[in-house]
């Protein structure tokens, strides 16, 4: 151990060896992930509102339920259900293979709610 020294005002401090870099191990150790629980609960709203909405759409759309005076409004609702579920479904998957730890997925790429 390197001899310690102590300057005028009482500052004690110590030499490097010759041979450190200057690096220490846990400034390149990785923190563990902060999941973005917000955000996995909105893309969970969003891919069940979704599915929903396609599922109606598509029953709409198929007949099974009678809309004789509006049946203008079965495309949209197909429509809605779709750009619901996209992200909503795409969020998902990447929280999903974030957790079970694959490579090239972390819960970095979701968007967090910075509160």
């Amino acid at each position: 151990m390197p001899a310690r020294n102590t300057i005028n005002n009482g500052v004690r401090y110590s030499k490097l060896a010759s041979d450190d870099d200057g690096y220490i191990d846990l400034q390149f150790k990785k923190s563990p992930p902060k999941v973005p629980y917000k955000a996995i609960a909105l893309a969970t709203v969003l891919f069940l509102i979704g599915s929903i909405l396609i599922t109606i759409g598509s029953l709409l759309l198929a007949g099974y339920f009678q809309v004789d005076d509006h049946r203008d409004r079965t495309i949209p609702v197909l429509i809605i259900g779709i750009l619901v579920f996209l992200p909503g479904f795409y969020h998902l998957r990447i929280a999903y293979y974030a957790s079970k730890g694959y490579r090239g997925y972390s819960y970095d790429d979701i968007p967090d709610f910075d509160d």
